[in-house]
């Protein structure tokens, strides 16, 4: 129904109206498919779904050219990258002139500049590649780093890892931005796999997941204290500093490099810009709470700063006052935050609603996960087998 919506409700020859036509078509069918199966969160849908919302339209939108405006300018970043050692235009105006990406952001835009227009080196396809390999990261940190462990272990419903992969890039909020070539999620997928390590009590490598978001766009910076804070909840202030460290260094040797090149290209592009502050009015517009503010109150934007500043502390407080001590509660946390950044901000866009609707939902399918219910081995051994070393800290204490 959503991608219908979204296809009957997009401007005419827009991508976002050929995916929502073409996926709502792909999401009937894997109804019709749920609707035979004897279990719920089967394979078969999930496979169904990921091929009628994701795969097909994406190789439409790929025959007929149609792309997101992210596409064109994370290549164009990376071919100034490469030119002035900066990605990001010093005199920007039109709105395809400014890049609001961190730095990081531009690597997807290199196989573009390497080898020009020829297949398989579009950023979209790049955005594609750095989403799955992040969720198989994740899914591969919570099964042991097994490589059958993916199809082997399951939530107690017995969901495995691979049929949950799949359902994640059927969900409309992740099918939509892998199609048309959203930037989001890569950024989404390195955070699923930092609280894939934070699950796991790996905080070294939580860090430099949580790094390598940090270092592509904004949204993935709130994510660092929250992490921080339940690594120091579970494991101590010894793996938060590590963790913390690992995220803050990566980010800083990313961005400052850069926005020392040319710190008033920096500030124009990726503070003013996506804030909706300066003289060029962002794209990301929708009739949310913040531009609503911005257009309709006096000193509106003003306002609308002030309230996110008031959001942001107010989350930040309760880190201290009530600290999560779970990784699905962090994610809750930073589900909150994020939300009240994306409705209060004067310049976003609906489908940022990925960041708290992935942080919600997928959390609870990998704290699920991390019980590490092995399959096929009932009839041989009895009773489920639980693999001691996926459990959690607390549960193998117990």
């Amino acid at each position: 129904m959503s991608a219908l919506v979204v296809g009957l409700l997009s401007p005419a020859d827009t991508s976002q109206e050929a995916w929502g036509l073409a996926a709502a078509l792909g999401y009937g069918c894997a109804a019709l498919v749920a609707a035979r199966s004897s279990a719920p969160w089967a394979l078969a849908p999930a496979v169904v779904a990921v091929l009628g919302g994701a795969v097909v339209p994406l190789l439409y939108l790929t025959v007929i050219s149609k792309e997101q405006m992210e596409v064109g300018v994370v290549e164009r970043a990376a071919d100034l990258l490469f030119a002035s050692g900066s990605p990001y235009h010093p005199t920007p105006h039109a709105v395809r002139d400014f890049n609001p990406y961190l730095p990081g952001m531009a690597l997807f835009g290199i196989p573009h500049m390497l080898c020009g227009g020829i297949p398989f080196t579009s950023a979209r396809l790049w955005f594609l590649v750095g989403f799955l390999a992040a969720v198989a990261g994740a899914i591969r940190a919570l099964t042991n780093g097994r490589d059958a462990g993916a199809a082997r272990i399951s939530t107690p419903q017995g969901v495995t890892g691979r049929t949950g992969v799949l359902w994640l890039i059927a969900c409309p909020v992740v099918a939509l931005p892998l199609t048309f070539g959203g930037v989001d999620p890569p950024v989404i997928g390195l955070m699923c796999l930092a609280l894939a390590f934070t699950q796991r009590g790996d905080s070294g490598r939580a860090g430099l997941a949580l790094g390598a978001a940090a270092a592509l766009k904004w949204t993935a910076w709130p994510a660092i204290p929250v992490l921080v804070t339940v690594l120091a909840v579970r494991g101590g202030w010894r793996a938060a500093v590590k963790s913390a460290a690992g995220a803050v260094g990566i980010a800083l040797f990313t961005v400052l490099p850069v926005a020392l090149v040319d710190s008033g290209a920096f500030y124009r592009n990726v503070v003013l810009y996506p804030l909706g502050l300066g003289p060029t009015a962002s794209s990301a517009q929708s009739p949310l709470l913040g531009h609503l503010i911005a257009v309709l109150v006096p000193h509106g934007k003003s306002l609308t700063m002030a309230l996110i500043a008031l959001s942001a502390m107010t989350v930040g407080l309760s880190l201290l006052i009530r600290p999560p001590r779970t990784t699905v509660a962090g994610a809750d946390r930073l589900a909150l935050g994020l939300f009240l950044a994306i409705v209060l901000s004067p310049a976003t866009r609906i489908g940022y609603a990925i960041y708290p609707i992935v942080l919600l939902a997928w959390p609870r399918f990998t704290a699920a996960l991390s019980a590490g219910v092995v399959l096929g081995q009932q009839s041989a051994a009895g009773p489920r087998t639980i693999l001691a070393g996926s459990l959690p800290p607390a549960s193998r204490r117990s």
